[in-house]
């Protein structure tokens, strides 16, 4: 039959995929939730589990919980739609941006027609996804599409234009016979696949009505409204008998149909009813295997009829906008949320609070679950003093205060110890070598305030700022002073408290654009600190630095400075404008630096150089907008923390002092057919002079490393790449006190 695609109806170009450059690779993880699943299948004894940010298989004879994403993988957050086929083991996964992945057996396809659509401008996130053999129904708003699963090309569409140029969404759609069958918010449609497929007009409506889910499977065809579920036979549909309140979902196999509402249903493939269940939480969706009913859940993973769980080790949501790290692989998240890079009341409607990784498992308090007051937490710390306890801010015009709560090992959660309230709003958490716990308070009328814990007292003592601005930032302690960006005027703030317990004595300086912040900078939002004492201050409009900072803030007129490097023979400000969220320092003196919507840039100790930049297109970073970075010193592992997710990386960077540390060299041997970038040297100490010499001892490389690392691009001295043999690697430190061997293998 002539095919009318996609591309002759003008929407989408030829069929995008995007699989040239791998944003995967060993060095990632991701620390996402694989609570909310959204759709599942069973193969062989396998179920295969959809939820928001990746996908998960489990195992019903072993238990065994394998888990993939974009950490290693697929290509995309937001995961939207879902479908399975057990016979071809071809999944196809639906973004909420319109991108698909295609997981086969053999690769990972990634598909972007939809996103780069022009015709169509309304949303364009796939609402279902439903295969039959080599095709796949993708269901959109504006309607639906075919997907060849074996050419990999889109085949017919369909528009449905309601007029005026309204487009109807197909809510889900599955082949049953040779047509497909849609369910839309104004009934059951139909049409043969054929030459008119694509041509609305030609749709028939097989049942008016409002419906959400549709199934097929077989000789069955199923569908439903939000409140009844019917089998369409011949043109007639019957009504399954139950009472139902609000389906979430409906599934036919061979053997049975499962319906999921507030109770999940199974009924024979003639309607008769056969049981029903609750698994004491809400759940998205629920299958039959091997005799059993498995649900969906949307707050524990995968949950059998016992009450037993299955999903990948992870946090209680992929909320997150800020990580606190601890010894013994520990780590605190706070889940608030801040609007256009101020602090806001926003609330997330899960309200998921904090939760907390004891090194071995996520928790997530009780207290949060179906808590009906404001949550907002924007920071969450571990009592210095006690680290069996929670303290968090609650950013809320409601409830605002500071919490305490304890760690109860025995059913691992945490228990409410006391509410600090205050008629304004805390936002994060500073502590000092002495246990002193400050609070930034950043809705206290016109003014920025510090809450300033007595614990003799068990409670706040209240530090105003003369300063109008109502917006503060999280602070940082460094040199006995409290250094706080203000995100909502042009200043920087740092206290000078000298003895917590004394507030008479305390010096407050003010930096501005007179310092040299830009003009056009509407407020100071992170800072951090270097080996060389600068502060690196991420401003709303570009970076600036204060150099021997502690010295420098108490001088009569500090000055900042912008980075200027060269691009093609003319200074240019690094970071020029760019709103800095977030900046960190590793053991190497390298800079760790989050810029809204650019992804986040490691830059040399000096800030002259970028040495790599990740993205959201080329990395496993959920977006662009990491609102948080912790590098872990010992180990080198450096976390993002974005809205949609937390993410680590390994870095080559750990535990850098002015002696080697264990010297790993990677890859090696390298082999030119496998592998044609630098070759990594670590372990390193943080001043080391290299010299790489051929097997007959002839120096062919020297070098200064420093920051703990090195990486040698297999050139020699004259700038051609050595031959195929073994090199040998010779450093010593600084002083020459310290000395370490490498060899390294080059075929070509």
């Amino acid at each position: 039959m002539k095919k009318l695609s996609l591309i002759s109806l003008g929407i989408l170009a030829s069929l995008q995929f995007v699989n040239a450059q791998v944003i995967s690779s060993k060095k990632w993880t991701d620390h996402f939730s694989y609570n909310n699943v959204l759709a599942m299948k069973e193969d062989n004894g396998k179920i295969i589990a959809a939820t928001e940010n990746g996908i998960f298989y489990y195992t019903i004879s072993s238990g065994e919980v394998t888990k993939l994403s974009k950490a290693n993988g697929l290509h995309d957050v937001n995961i939207s739609a879902f479908d399975y086929n057990p016979q071809t083991k071809v999944a196809v996964i639906g973004y909420a941006n319109g991108s698909l992945d295609i997981v086969t057996p053999q690769e990972i396809k990634y598909v972007v027609d939809i996103p780069i659509a022009t015709g169509y401008n309304g949303s364009k996130s796939i609402n279902h996804i439903s295969i039959t053999g080599d095709q796949a129904v993708v269901s959109v708003g504006y309607g639906l599409s075919i997907f060849n699963l074996k050419k990999l090309e889109f085949g017919d569409s369909t528009f449905f234009m309601t007029g005026g140029g309204i487009y109807e969404a197909s809510n889900e759609a599955a082949i049953f016979g040779n047509k497909v069958y849609s369910v839309t918010n104004t009934g059951l449609k139909s049409h043969e696949m054929n030459i008119t497929f694509p041509v609305f007009s030609t749709w028939t409506t097989e049942v008016p009505g409002s419906f959400k889910h549709i199934d097929a499977e077989g000789t069955s065809l199923i569908y439903s409204s939000a409140t009844s579920a019917f089998i369409y036979n011949n043109g007639t549909p019957s009504t399954l008998p139950a009472a139902f309140g609000n389906i979430k979902d409906i599934v036919i196999s061979s053997d049975n149909i499962v319906v999921t509402d507030s109770r999940i249903y199974t009924f024979g493939l003639n309607g008769t009813s056969i049981n029903s269940v609750s698994l004491g939480e809400d759940c998205n969706t629920a299958i039959t295997a091997t005799g059993k009913i498995y649900g969906g859940t949307i707050l524990s993973g995968i949950k059998d009829e016992g009450s037993t769980t299955y999903k990948p080790s992870g946090p209680y949501t992929n909320s997150a906008y800020k990580i606190n790290l601890y010894d013994n692989n520990q780590m605190l998240v706070s889940s608030g949320a801040r609007l256009n890079r101020f602090n806001q009341g926003a609330v997330n409607p899960k309200k998921p609070g904090f939760y907390y990784f004891n090194g071995s498992e996520w928790i997530a308090p009780s207290y949060f679950i179906g808590n009906t007051g404001a949550v907002n937490v924007l920071d969450a710390i571990l009592n210095p003093a006690d680290n069996s306890e929670v303290l968090f801010t609650n950013y809320t015009n409601t409830q605002e205060g500071v919490y305490r709560m304890k760690y109860n090992s025995t059913n691992k959660d945490f228990d409410l110890v006391k509410y600090y309230p205050g008629p304004f709003r805390p936002v994060g958490f500073a502590t000092d070598s002495q246990n002193n716990i400050f609070v930034s308070i950043g809705f206290d009328g016109p003014n920025p305030s510090i809450w300033i814990y007595d614990r003799a007292a068990d409670s706040f003592t209240l530090k105003k700022i003369g300063l109008s601005s109502p917006g503060v930032q999280k602070p940082v302690v460094y040199e006995n002073m409290l250094w706080l960006p203000l995100p909502r005027t042009n200043n920087f703030m740092v206290y000078d408290y000298k003895n917590a317990a004394n507030l008479s004595d305390d010096t407050d300086y003010i930096l501005d654009d007179t310092n040299g912040f830009a003009g056009n900078s509407k407020g100071t939002l992170s800072v951090a600190f270097d080996k060389s004492g600068d502060a690196w201050i991420g401003t709303d409009s570009g970076l600036r630095i204060l150099p021997n900072a502690a010295a420098e803030i108490k001088n009569p007129d500090p000055k900042v400075e912008p980075i200027i490097i060269e691009q093609g023979g003319l200074g240019e400000e690094l970071f020029r404008d760019g709103q800095i969220l977030q900046v960190e320092v590793d053991a190497g003196n390298y800079k760790w630096v989050s810029v809204d919507g650019g992804g986040v840039y490691y830059l040399s100790a000096d800030g002259q150089q970028t040495i790599k930049h990740f993205t959201k297109e080329n990395s496993p970073l959920p977006t662009n907008t990491v609102t948080d970075i912790k590098v872990d010193r010992k180990t080198g592992k450096v976390y993002f923390v974005t809205y949609n997710g937390i993410v680590a990386y390994q870095g080559d960077v750990g535990d850098v002092n002015a002696n080697f540390g264990q010297i790993v060299v990677y890859p090696n041997p390298v082999v030119y057919s496998n592998f044609k970038g630098k070759v990594t040297i670590k372990g390193l100490a943080e001043k080391t002079n290299i010299r790489i010499t051929d097997s007959a001892g002839n120096v062919i490389h020297s070098a200064v490393a420093r920051g703990g690392y090195y990486e040698w691009d297999l050139n020699n001295q004259k700038g051609t790449r050595v031959a195929s043999g073994m090199y040998f690697v010779l450093m010593t430190n600084e002083d020459g006190s310290d000395k370490a061997t490498a060899k390294i293998g080059v075929v070509n």
